[in-house]
């Protein structure tokens, strides 16, 4: 079951919001930058001086704000918290 507060609710919106808001500009930078060089120079050009360095490190952090986002949740937190609860409540097995 899960119980949501409001506050935990709009949080979380504002979370996804912001989340999708930095998928959305990372697309367009990208955009911006690998086409620029196809029109340019007629072939992809992955070297760090025309932004492929700055999208990568971008990308790795959308990547763990993904897993933060969408895996280690709240829901994620309460089902480990009722695990190890229920770990403590059993008797020590010698």
């Amino acid at each position: 079951m899960n119980t949501m507060n409001y506050n935990q609710a709009q949080q979380r919106v504002q979370d996804l919001k912001r989340f999708y808001k930095n998928i959305l500009w990372f697309v367009i930078v990208a955009f911006i930058i690998y086409f620029d060089d196809i029109f340019e120079k007629g072939t992809f050009n992955f070297s760090q001086w025309n932004g492929s360095i700055i999208l990568a490190i971008w990308g790795i952090i959308l990547t763990v704000k993904a897993v933060k986002l969408f895996l280690l949740n709240s829901d994620w937190e309460r089902t480990v918290m009722e695990k190890e609860m229920k770990k403590s409540k059993e008797p020590a097995k010698l």
